[in-house]
């Protein structure tokens, strides 16, 4: 695999266009030392109409949320950043791919008290390949529960996708797939499931699907655009609370959700293969055609790529062309 470094392109930086292999930044940038920065990850995909960004204005608006919690001032608006993204895409040539805007802060100076850094913001593109194999995203992922709880709403900034807060996401995945896992499920710091560890999580149970409320979790445009299609599409009702461990165990299905996840199903839990009280296949056989899963990520599929039939036509603002 080519390391990020090592390639033909072009990066944004500051309303600037660098060479991507002309891309350097100092070794005391404050961001790189202390983890204070936000960003975001942003997917393109080739449709009917040419290349399009998925939901970058919502993306574009958590960044400067993001930014704004933070108290880091941004000197461009979400205008200026949203086109510098589709003129991302284009200068690369890329159709299909993984753009990640990120905010950080400069090396004027150390510490937690440091003064006067500067603000700075970059845009990368890179073509993002499969992200899981094809096999996993069909028969579903097996997970282990974290001992690494959620971050308390207290503790830090739940809203703001933040460069350090994906610390405490590493150790808990890195413990998980030591043990041969494929994913984490992470509770909050009072016993109730959050998240993967960089996913939003959904279960379905007598029909209804069930995810947690955005407290210790990321607030996931993955996660909105999925609620969306369950209810406007398909007629399902979703409902936002607290969820125990034990439900996903119980659970008629259970999926994760995140922009380069995309819809993933989960088909085990701490040993307990999820969905056999419903008749879900054996833990080694893909999901079943008609599960709300696969019909979920069908939609997910048709509607990121922009193949909107008559049912998906009011998602068509979610699509910015390149």
């Amino acid at each position: 695999m080519t390391p990020l470094y090592d390639r033909d392109g072009w990066l944004w930086h500051d309303g600037e266009w660098l060479t991507w292999r002309d891309a350097r930044t100092h070794m005391l940038t404050h961001t790189l030392h202390y983890g204070m920065g936000c960003f975001e990850g942003v997917r393109a995909y080739d449709g009917p109409r040419g290349a399009h960004l998925f939901r970058v204005v919502e993306h574009t608006r958590r960044l400067l949320d993001s930014a704004h919690a933070l108290d880091i001032p941004l000197s461009f608006d979400d205008e200026a950043l949203i086109q510098a993204q589709r003129q991302c895409l284009v200068r690369n040539g890329l159709t299909n791919a993984y753009l990640k805007p990120t905010v950080y802060l400069g090396a004027e100076g150390l510490g937690l008290r440091a003064k006067g850094l500067s603000v700075h913001v970059m845009i990368a593109a890179w073509d993002l390949g499969d992200y899981i194999s094809p096999e996993a995203a069909s028969i579903g992922l097996r997970a282990l529960t974290s001992s690494w709880a959620r971050h308390h709403v207290n503790i830090s900034l739940c809203r703001s996708k933040t460069n350090g807060h994906y610390v405490n996401s590493m150790l808990a995945l890195n413990t998980a797939v030591k043990a041969g896992f494929d994913e984490t499920i992470m509770l909050d710091p009072e016993g109730y499931v959050a998240e993967a560890s960089a996913a939003n999580i959904f279960l379905l149970r007598d029909g209804v699907l069930h995810t947690p409320e955005v407290t210790s979790c990321l607030q996931g445009i993955t996660r909105d655009s999925v609620i969306h299609l369950a209810r406007e599409v398909l007629g399902i009702e979703v409902r936002e609370r607290r969820i125990t461990r034990d439900e996903l165990y119980i659970a008629d299905e259970a999926f994760v959700t995140g922009t380069a996840a995309e819809l993933l199903p989960l088909r085990e839990l701490d040993g307990r293969h999820i969905g056999a009280r419903a008749g879900a296949p054996p833990p080694d056989k893909p999901i079943a055609e008609a599960s709300l899963t696969a019909r979920l990520q069908r939609l997910y599929h048709r509607v990121t790529r922009g193949e909107l039939g008559d049912d998906l036509q009011g998602f068509a603002g979610w699509l910015t062309g390149a």
